[in-house]
């Protein structure tokens, strides 16, 4: 299955550890519970992604169209089948296209030929950028949603993020490394217009947006540093959070 989703608008925030509690029982008062969601509100799951590369790290150092496309393998729970996914972002929106694919067939993108399979658009372009696997960043997440006239708006709240080093199409069951401490990265998305109920939640809480990476951040958990070209993984309003 390929989808193809429409142009969204994305706004993050960095979110102190004693804010976080009561923002979640805010977005369960006010938002649907994500109905993929499990636990005791049914909006909670676990989600791991393999990030890809170039052997230059042209990524994670925002080079060129590199800086503005990654190319991700997204997994959630212990789920036996993936999204292959490429998250494309331009100027105030986010573009995703993916493919839901089976996990036993992840190791197709080890084949120097795309073979014909559901994930052939994404192993082609791996090729084609000389993308390889490096990382595998894992984290939890609270998701409430919410039905506008402008379509489906969500925010999410994920926290406990980890990372693991890989070199193959494969999730690692490896001991990972903690980073972020035990801060929360929310994101809410929408279509068009900000909803309403959002600008309640960013009042109330005196919310500041601010960017932030994670794939950039787990990779600085590894011991790799951005050039000065490049930027930090968090922005300098975000300094305090770090």
């Amino acid at each position: 299955m390929r989808e193809t989703r429409a142009a969204a608008s994305e706004i993050k925030f960095l979110i102190r550890p004693s804010l976080a509690p009561q923002l979640r029982e805010w977005a369960r008062a006010h938002l649907e519970a994500d109905p993929h969601g499990s636990g005791p509100f049914g909006d909670e799951y676990d989600t791991a992604s393999l990030y890809f590369d170039t052997d230059n790290r042209d990524v994670f150092e925002r080079r060129r169209s590199f800086g503005r496309a990654k190319y991700r393998i997204r997994r959630y729970g212990a789920s036996d089948v993936v999204f292959l996914e490429r998250k494309l972002r331009r100027p105030g929106l986010l573009i995703k296209r993916r493919t839901l694919a089976p996990i036993d067939t992840l190791d197709e993108l080890t084949s120097p030929e795309p073979a014909g399979w559901g994930g052939e658009w994404f192993h082609r372009r791996l090729l084609v950028r000389n993308l390889r696997p490096v990382c595998q960043v894992s984290y939890h997440r609270t998701a409430r949603t919410l039905e506008t006239a402008d379509g489906p708006a969500r925010l999410t709240m994920d926290h406990q993020l980890r990372v693991v080093p890989i070199e193959q199409p494969r999730f690692s069951s490896e001991t990972p490394v903690s980073f972020f401490g035990d801060r929360t990265i929310v994101e809410i998305k929408y279509r068009v217009q900000l909803p309403v109920v959002f600008k309640r939640l960013i009042e109330e809480f005196a919310l500041e947006p601010q960017s932030a990476s994670k794939y950039r951040l787990g990779m600085a958990a590894l011991g790799y540093a951005p050039s000065a070209q490049a930027g930090p993984a968090l922005s300098a309003t975000d300094a305090s959070y770090a």
